[in-house]
């Protein structure tokens, strides 16, 4: 994942490994005319004596589908058959197989923290533990109500004018209701050595701005599921059923404006276009109705004289609604901002109402158990409180060394490439391994750990404590404003089954949970491990030369360091991917954005040229020994395929194409081997074979 910062991620497309649960779907169909010698080159004959093999799974294998026809199909098929959908997922994958193997793990460190009642004050042991035990005190918190809500909905009664409105949105950028837009601190993309605040789009509950604005029946079949679920809501906080349906109502309305004056996730991927910087003065000036020194100062941000905003044409709306709809309106949108935002920590009637609307989104069955929705929390409040525990059971420092070892070999990798580059000038190779050179490597977990001793943890109440760590989350990120930048932070956890790159700090990351089977097996051979994880660290490489990533300078700047016809030469090839992808229907009638899945193919198909390069480096002077019947270029597009087999519910995939910067998995899996010669060699397929892109089509970029 292309990780930015808490604002930024959820403006902005972001591009990296995977969502957990990335998706698959309906195959095509198989051709009746394989390659003839295909099926001699992925088996083993009678008379030969095999090798076993570790790490890849080839119980998996469906050999009645040839690999140069569906190679997504024919490497998973029987693991396809035999894993659908669990009734409380919405996909399922090696994402989640992995997720909860960790989840195991973490569950146990979680469960015996919260039975230690003798920890010392203040310690992580103790918030670690209350934060927990409070989240899984379902009694509590079905007594409690929605009383702990009373001071937070009693400071958005007292509102009676514009003022009163202008503060509330600040406090609401703190307690991380996602009111209207979103304001925080991170890195000035310009200038990566400082912090800036930056305000980006946002106010919308639906997932995406074209849930409002298009008028399908799965489009309006979600929205009615929200306006259901906002009216029921509004009826569990004691509102009469007609003021619930028209305060339902209100928010639609509101939000619907936001929606029409939100960009794209596909116009969210210029990052020019989003780096606008104006002083506060400026601002005030041109869009007084938001009140930028009380908003500013809501958030102890006085001291900022600039703000880079990301969208100026959504402020401009913003601040024009901010005077023309009736502050009675903006109260009800600010009412139910707040209690939606912490759904899951009300009383179960409340979670039962968000999770009927989540099942219209998602199509999942049932809710996940408690601890699990438990577990996500409390790694999202105190993730490297008990990620300090969870690195001590689960990962090794063997597992590092070996992980730093693989990147090294990757960058060798990546910088081969680069210098044989055939389309690319001097100058602009020269810049490339520039940056390749200056790439930060975190691996396992931080060095340096979050000090979590402001924030007030009890067992009294889990919606106090959620409330409790968003607040001590935003104050820890609006206090770096004026200091030096911190490049020891992590933006993941250490458990986190997932890896980015950030383009300002320049950084590639490899959290600790990721570093485990079927990704990394320390008992695996190369092929297996560099199909797997190597693929993953070519992966999070590429992100810096992707379509955003090659944006950003050596040192984190955006600054053009491109020739221009190095540039044209760059986009015309990336095209070629886009409309690859744009050709590929999960679903009847459902069709890949190439445009907005842009940066995670070329990093899927940049990070695999890269890891098989640096497999041959280290096969070299070795005998190809067949394991399982497979020789070592085929154990490596296997494990590449495994990695990424996933079945999907429709409504989710639905759901993915319009969100989600990654491509469902089965075209991860075949987009990328249709480019490359590599893989025809592999498995024998010949230039009629599904699998085989037509030459003049084939992309290769690094």
């Amino acid at each position: 994942m292309k990780n930015r910062n808490r604002l930024t991620l959820a403006a902005t497309a972001a591009a990296g490994l995977a969502l957990a649960g990335c998706a698959a779907s309906n195959t095509p169909a198989a051709s009746t005319t394989p390659a003839a010698s295909t099926t001699t080159a992925a088996t083993t004959s009678s008379q030969e004596s095999e090798v076993k093999g570790v790490g890849l799974n080839v119980a998996n294998i469906d050999k009645s589908v040839a690999p140069c026809d569906n190679f997504f199909q024919y490497a998973s098929g029987n693991w396809l058959k035999n894993n659908p959908v669990p009734e409380s997922e919405s996909s399922w994958g090696s994402f989640n197989e992995l997720i909860d193997k960790n989840s195991a793990v973490q569950r146990q460190i979680l469960e015996e923290a919260a039975a230690n009642r003798s920890a010392a004050k203040g310690t992580n042991a103790q918030k670690v533990g209350d934060f927990y035990a409070s989240a899984m005190d379902s009694m509590a918190i079905e007594k409690a109500g929605i009383a702990p809500l009373k001071p937070e909905l009693a400071r958005i009664d007292a509102i009676k004018d514009l003022k009163g409105l202008q503060a509330s949105l600040g406090r609401q950028q703190l307690i991380g209701t996602g009111s209207v837009f979103n304001m925080g601190v991170g890195q000035d993309e310009k200038n990566s050595t400082q912090y800036a605040v930056l305000l980006y789009q946002g106010g919308l509950r639906l997932p995406d701005r074209d849930y409002y604005l298009k008028d399908d029946p799965r489009s309006k079949a979600i929205r009615d599921a929200y306006v259901t679920y906002v009216t029921n809501t509004f009826k569990l906080m004691g509102d009469s059923p007609a003021a619930a349906a028209k305060n339902a109502a209100t928010i639609m309305r509101l939000e619907t404006r936001l929606a029409k004056a939100s960009k794209t996730r596909v116009d969210l991927r210029d990052p020019y276009a989003n780096y606008n910087k104006m002083t506060v003065a400026e601002l005030q000036k041109q869009f007084p109705n938001i009140g930028f020194p009380t908003l500013l100062a809501q958030q102890n941000l006085s001291a900022a004289k600039s703000i880079i905003v990301g969208q100026p044409a959504f402020v401009k709306e913003a601040n024009a609604m901010m005077k023309a709809e009736p502050i009675s309106d903006w109260k009800t949108y600010l009412r139910w901002h707040l209690v939606s935002s912490v759904a899951n920590a009300l009383p179960k009637a409340y979670v039962d109402e968000s999770f009927k609307y989540t099942q219209a989104l998602t199509g999942a069955k049932k809710m996940q158990p408690r601890w699990k929705r438990m577990l996500r929390s409390t790694d999202a409040a105190l993730g490297e409180a008990f990620g300090q525990v969870y690195v001590d059971k689960a990962f090794t420092p063997e597992a590092k060394q070996k992980a730093l070892e693989l990147v090294n070999n990757l960058k060798a990798a990546f910088a081969e490439h680069i210098q044989n580059n055939e389309w690319m000038s001097a100058p602009t190779k020269a810049e490339a391994l520039k940056k390749l050179n200056a790439f930060t490597v975190k691996i396992g977990y931080p060095d340096k750990w979050k000090d979590y001793s402001a924030l007030n943890i009890t067992r009294d109440s889990y919606l106090q404590n959620v409330l409790a760590a968003r607040m001590w989350s935003a104050n820890f990120e609006n206090s770096k404003l004026g200091k030096p930048i911190d490049r020891s932070e992590w933006g993941m956890t250490p458990p986190t089954v997932n890896a980015y790159y950030n383009p300002p700090m320049n950084e590639i990351v490899f959290p600790a949970g990721i570093l485990q089977p079927p990704f990394y097996d320390p008992n695996a051979d190369d092929a297996v491990n560099y199909g797997g994880i190597g693929a993953v660290i070519g992966h999070e490489m590429t992100h810096g030369f992707d379509d955003q990533g090659r944006q950003y300078d050596s040192e984190g700047n955006l600054r053009d360091w491109w020739t221009k016809e190095d540039a044209e030469k760059f986009d015309q090839r990336a095209a070629m991917v886009g409309s690859q992808f744009d050709a590929f229907t999960p679903l009847d009638s459902v069709h890949v954005n190439g445009k907005l899945t842009m940066g995670e193919n070329l990093a899927d198909l940049g990070g695999l040229n890269i890891a098989y390069t640096a497999l041959q480096k280290a096969l070299a002077g070795k005998p190809k020994t067949k394991l399982d019947g497979f020789t070592p270029e085929q154990r490596f597009f296997l494990s590449w395929a495994q990695v990424w087999h996933a079945n999907a519910r429709p409504e989710y995939l639905r759901q993915q194409v319009l969100t989600d910067p990654h491509s469902p998995a089965q075209f991860r899996t075949i987009g990328p081997l249709q480019n490359m010669p590599q893989f025809y060699e592999a498995f024998g397929c010949k230039e009629d074979a599904k699998m085989v892109r037509v030459q003049n089509k084939r992309a290769k970029i690094w």
